[in-house]
């Protein structure tokens, strides 16, 4: 199978002989947008309005993703004035992409992030780049991964199948975070894999909500999407960062895509069965520093603003 990296290589070393293209995918990974989404999902509570902000996939790395460019989006999502913040995971470079550029330790870009602001806080998960960090958390099979113990430090809490009740305006709102689903490469091996492999995660998604205690919407944090098929109704809204919505795309095609669905879930706001996922397409880079068509992105959600359709 062609993996993300071989691809990427793949349009660089085309983009090389297409200076158009080149300068463009080179540059768009320094453009930052905000992408905007608003709904009212199904049995949502009447009266509850939360503007969450979404933040997925940094992969810090300097000169690429460094210490001043992770403070701009942080104070450009202050600005934004979310009632919430969620941190979707992949705040580490990753090995492959750290070959070429010079990785930050875990305390800059934390203590960086940990200048966001929200009325109902700022909460993480971690990603499979986040666990892959650390060769001894995979030989352990275990945490804790130092991604984590930076964001705590910074006063950011991060949940591993956990769920906190959180009120707004009066009425309870719960967020759950969801174990990471690739946390550890297959048994055997010593650097993550090429390709799609069995990943072996720590996700637990029936223990997660089962620390729901109450008729409040939850909202669920899971770094790949790919939980979502077994998301039940109970659950509002799934956010997911990972995919990058393919990072590189031609007229919107992603050819390829880190998730066993293939594109069913690359990007932006899927909509099964009355439940509702949606994917970022996330800030930083894997595997090579090149973007096109896909360009850095805060996510803005507002629920609760616009009646549920009829």
């Amino acid at each position: 199978m062609l993996s993300r990296r071989t691809f990427l290589k793949g349009v660089l070393s085309f983009s090389a002989g297409t200076a158009a293209l080149g300068g463009y995918a080179v540059a768009e990974p320094w453009r930052l947008g905000v992408t905007r989404y608003s709904f009212t999902p199904p049995n949502w509570p009447v009266g509850l309005k939360i503007r969450c902000a979404v933040i997925a996939d940094l992969h810090a790395c300097e000169p690429w993703m460094g210490d001043a460019r992770i403070r701009q989006i942080v104070a450009r999502t202050n600005a934004l004035a979310p009632d919430v913040t969620l941190l979707l995971g992949d705040y580490v470079a990753g090995r492959r992409l750290s070959r070429l550029s010079s990785e930050m330790e875990n305390d800059v870009w934390a203590r960086a992030l940990g200048g966001l602001k929200a009325p109902l806080g700022v909460h993480a998960v971690l990603g499979n780049h986040d666990w892959w960090q650390d060769a001894l958390v995979q030989k352990r099979r275990s945490g804790p991964v130092p991604a984590a113990v930076a964001l705590e430090a910074a006063g950011i809490p991060v949940y591993t199948n956990q769920a906190v009740r959180l009120v707004k305006d009066g009425q309870p709102l719960w967020i759950a975070g969801l174990g990471d689903q690739w946390a550890f490469w297959p048994r055997g091996h010593t650097m993550p894999p090429r390709g799609m492999r069995a990943y072996e995660g720590v996700d637990n998604l029936d223990a997660t909500l089962a620390l729901v205690s109450d008729d409040g919407p939850v909202i669920l944090m899971a770094h790949e999407p790919d939980i979502f098929p077994t998301v039940p109704g109970r659950v509002a809204l799934t956010v997911s960062g990972h995919t990058h919505g393919g990072q590189v795309t031609f007229a919107g095609y992603a050819p390829i895509v880190p998730s066993k669905f293939g594109r069913r879930y690359v990007y932006g706001h899927v909509v099964e069965a009355d439940r509702h996922l949606i994917v970022s397409g996330g800030l930083g880079c894997s595997g090579i520093p090149v973007r096109l068509g896909r360009p850095p992105e805060i996510v803005m959600i507002d629920l609760g603003f616009e009646p549920v359709a009829v």
